[in-house]
């Protein structure tokens, strides 16, 4: 790991489990950090405010940008309460949980902001050992975006994802070895339905976070 000490980070936070352990992983690599919230029409409007209430905590600078321009493209039942949500991932398909171009647009926002106030350095949760399917929550995808933005804003960002190998038992590891275990246990919001800590239990999230925590538990339990 490179001696980012003397430089700035923004992080894409949205205070579930996967952006709260990077915005404190970024708070021990940069000199300082900023939190990035979005509001993109999503089912629970509390994402917002816990995310807001978690940078509070961590002495982070917070802002919200309205990108709600893209639950109106593509329908998906994070956004469009119609549509019941997929509990399993369908054979073939894409969970119906994913939401079309929204990295790619958080991203292009956050690089832009980014821009403005001479940062070089983006810090997203995206991992792909552990996920749902979604496309843009792979390296390759990550790789290009980062290509991509340098090149429409002749910069030289660096686009950082401390998970994107980790598993969700690995991610809490990190929390732990980070000293924000219990932080990111009781105060995050993952669950798609907006329940705080372990949320609902059943939407993917709820499962996959879960499952990764009863792993990670044991692991622990068995190395004392």
């Amino acid at each position: 790991m490179k001696d980012y000490q003397e430089q700035d980070a923004l992080v894409l936070f949205s205070g579930g489990q996967d952006s709260t352990t990077c915005l404190y992983w970024a708070k021990q690599q940069f000199r300082r950090t900023y939190a990035l919230c979005f509001t993109y029409g999503q089912r629970h409007s509390q994402e917002v405010e816990n995310a807001r209430r978690i940078a509070e905590m961590a002495g982070t600078p917070f802002q919200v940008l309205d990108a709600g321009i893209i639950s109106r493209l593509a329908p998906n039942s994070l956004t469009d309460f119609s549509v019941q949500m997929d509990e399993e991932q369908p054979a073939g398909s894409y969970p119906n949980t994913f939401v079309p171009g929204r990295n790619l647009l958080f991203l292009t926002f956050a690089a832009t902001l980014a821009y403005a106030q001479g940062v070089k350095h983006l810090v997203t949760g995206v991992s792909e050992a552990d996920y749902s399917g979604y496309p843009d929550c792979r390296d390759t995808f990550i790789r290009s975006a980062n290509a991509t933005l340098n090149l429409a804003m002749d910069n030289q960002f660096v686009i950082h994802t401390p998970l994107m190998w980790r598993n969700k038992k690995e991610v809490w590891r990190l929390a732990d070895e980070l000293g924000v275990f219990d932080i990111v246990k009781n105060e995050t919001l993952t669950c798609y339905n907006g329940i705080l800590a372990e949320g609902c239990g059943h939407c993917p999230a709820c499962r996959l976070r879960n499952k990764g925590l009863q792993e990670y538990l044991a692991e622990r339990e068995n190395s004392l």
